[in-house]
């Protein structure tokens, strides 16, 4: 009989298995302008097809995974996701044209849906409520370390192998924390609990998440505010180093704003289960909103790129927020979905990932070597989600009388 993970052991083997989908975006960030030229493409702006691509595939994912886990078990869901990441990944790996490596990165996003979806289902399998939340926050503190560093890992790595040895890393990335799974990770679905895998179950589960509230309304809180954040992910390398001519140091700066993240995460897990959820994701947006809006006043009254320094006070201030948001949304979304956890994190992952892709675009579209249309990006968002956030627990309590 498989013994328990420690809870120290299982914050880090769920970070990890989330933080697949970081290292997968992060750590080729700064070749994504050279990869599309090496594999015969006249524009090297079609680098930010290597992100949207891998997300596209990584929506499409989660909407398979979750049911699939409620009905055969965790475990054998990430097995096939950690297969279909791994094949991927060695496509990419021997990729001789940039279509067959963008077919490579379709395949690792469908793949990393098992793990990333998944493991939140682990997690609310054993946790509810302020408890999850506080187990997320310590996942997302570990987690973060890995976007922190993943561009000071590619960039090593590019200029010493070039930008295939980033996708040998992730083969073995997923490798290890495979093995790690399989061989410490137990089944948290008992059989009995197991819901019957067929297209009514299904649509009648994603019908019940939509008409619960609290589900539903902060779902679309997390694909609101990741919105910009995906459009940063694409915008980091134009950003430090052409708008801001930085360089090599791109990976350290990229890695300070990440930190910040990591930093608010472990401030939540000490606070969250005092103040609450709600209540520290509302002080965080109404933050977003002021600095954001103040921010994109004096860029556009000054008309020219900001100052590098001020441009990373804001940035380090809307992390920071960041790290206070993404696992309490998460967690008030999944709170009242414990008895389909695969189901729920499937489309809370899927609906989130497909509102935040096209307010990706449409930002990255739009950025002509100016921060202005990120940072107005972050307020809108911000803006948005209080006011959904407002709705919805509202709703979820009109809904509870």
């Amino acid at each position: 009989m498989r013994t328990l993970p420690s809870r120290p052991e299982f914050i880090v083997l769920t970070a990890l298995m989330i933080s697949l989908v970081a290292m997968t975006t992060d750590v080729m960030l700064p070749a994504l302008s050279l990869i599309p030229v090496e594999l015969g493409q006249d524009d090297p702006g079609k680098g930010h097809l290597v992100i949207s691509i891998l997300f596209a595939g990584f929506a499409l994912g989660q909407l398979v995974v979750g049911p699939l886990s409620d009905s055969f078990g965790r475990r054998p869901v990430i097995h096939g996701g950690y297969l279909m990441f791994c094949l991927g990944t060695l496509l990419c790996l021997f990729a001789r044209t940039f279509e067959m490596l963008l077919l490579g990165r379709l395949l690792q996003g469908l793949g990393m849906a098992g793990p990333r979806i998944v493991a939140v289902a682990i997690v609310r399998d054993g946790y509810e409520g302020r408890a999850m939340a506080r187990i997320m926050s310590f996942v997302m503190a570990v987690f973060i370390i890995v976007p922190a560093i993943a561009p000071a890992i590619g960039q090593l790595l590019i200029s010493l192998s070039g930008w295939r040895a980033t996708f040998a890393l992730l083969l073995g990335m997923a490798g290890i924390t495979w093995v790690w799974f399989s061989a410490r990770q137990p089944e948290t679905l008992a059989p009995q609990d197991r819901r019957v895998l067929s297209l009514r179950n299904i649509a009648g589960g994603i019908a019940e998440i939509i008409r619960t509230p609290a589900a539903i309304g902060f779902t679309i809180c997390s694909g609101l505010i990741f919105g910009p954040f995906l459009a940063y992910l694409s915008l980091a390398q134009q950003i430090f180093q052409n708008s801001y001519d930085k360089g090599e140091a791109f990976a350290l700066w990229f890695g300070a704003a990440a930190l910040a993240i990591g930093a608010a995460s472990i401030l939540n897990s000490a606070l969250v289960e005092r103040w609450g959820m709600r209540f520290l994701s509302n002080i965080a947006l109404c933050v977003v909103v002021v600095s954001a809006s103040a921010f994109a006043a004096f860029i556009l009254a000054q008309g020219v790129l900001p100052p590098f320094a001020l441009f990373m006070a804001w940035l380090m201030i809307t992390f920071f927020c960041m790290g206070l948001l993404f696992g309490n949304l998460n967690a008030l979304a999944m709170e009242p979905l414990g008895h389909m956890a695969g189901l729920g994190a499937a489309v809370i992952g899927a609906l989130s990932t497909a509102i935040a892709i096209p307010v990706g675009f449409v930002i990255s579209e739009i950025y002509s070597h100016n921060v202005s249309p990120l940072v107005i990006g972050f307020a809108c968002a911000a803006l948005a989600v209080l006011l959904v956030g407002q709705w919805s627990s509202r709703a979820a309590k009109r809904q509870g009388a």
